[in-house]
């Protein structure tokens, strides 16, 4: 989403934030009804002489339709980021990123197994420090939900349409993988989680020295009912071409905005 910028010289970075789904259950269906979804995330990269500090805003709405598409959910995602960082000590600058709109089909495959498609584009931004040009995202997700788990591997992959911005950067097609490991007691939620994105190998730009991290960490959530909270702290544990490893803190908040409580839950595709 952010493209560093490493000793003045912009670099690129996912147009998709790396560890932005880590928690949610993206594989299952929402239930029918309109949801507000915000995460936000502070984090410094041990950069020298001084680290790099950046924060991201990732409100969206997602509406969990009652329409079926080849018997999975069909729902509508809107992401709107805003971000805003400081390289190495340097005055804040912030703005707002590129949008996500996309439509996605989530199935019950059985009683607590899901799977996903989400199929998009983030649009072009004015925005100097986020990839500016347009990106062609899909993203599929598995999900196990009984027992009080949320076992889910989330998968995001960004295709660029125009490989250059405006300012003169390369920006590489890139891969993430989120990845969650939580068990609920009552209304908390704790567990495991993890991230790792790269740069896709490409043999347009030779020479392009490819960025790459793998994150671990833990979450806590808490279900106060209408409204969940989610809290996780990641770090580095690989990285390359970042110029530093990143500690990052995690808010979530999941807010229905509306449930449709008369519509009817999917049934399992293999019950069928």
């Amino acid at each position: 989403m952010v493209a560093a910028l490493a000793g003045g010289t912009a670099q690129a970075g996912s147009a998709a934030q790396p560890g932005q789904t880590v928690g949610l259950p993206a594989g299952a269906p929402f239930a029918v009804g309109l949801y507000f979804v915000n995460t936000s995330s502070f984090g410094i990269r041990s950069t020298e002489p001084r680290g790099t500090e950046l924060n991201i805003n990732l409100p969206s709405f997602i509406w969990a339709t009652p329409w079926t598409l080849a018997g999975g959910r069909l729902q509508f995602v809107v992401l709107q980021p805003i971000a805003a960082t400081s390289s190495r000590g340097a005055p804040y600058q912030s703005g707002i990123g590129q949008t996500l709109l996309a439509g996605q089909v989530a199935w019950t495959l059985s009683e607590h197994v899901h799977v996903s498609y989400l199929l998009g584009a983030y649009v072009p931004s004015d925005t100097r420090i986020v990839i500016q040009n347009a990106v062609l995202h899909q993203r599929f997700a598995a999900t196990y939900n009984g027992d009080g788990l949320n076992l889910t591997a989330h998968v995001l992959h960004g295709i660029l349409l125009d490989t250059v911005s405006p300012l003169g950067t390369y920006y590489p097609d890139f891969l993430n993988l989120d990845l969650t490991a939580t068990r609920k007691f009552g209304k908390w939620e704790v567990g495991p989680v993890a991230f790792a994105s790269t740069d896709l190998p490409t043999t347009r730009r030779p020479g392009t020295q490819r960025q790459g991290q793998v994150a671990v960490g833990g979450l806590i959530g808490y279900d106060f009912g209408p409204v969940n909270l989610q809290a996780y702290v990641t770090r580095d544990v690989a990285q390359s071409n970042y110029g530093g490893v990143d500690t990052r803190g995690w808010l979530r908040a999941i807010v229905p905005v509306y449930k449709d409580g008369g519509a009817e839950p999917l049934r399992p595709i293999f019950s069928r």
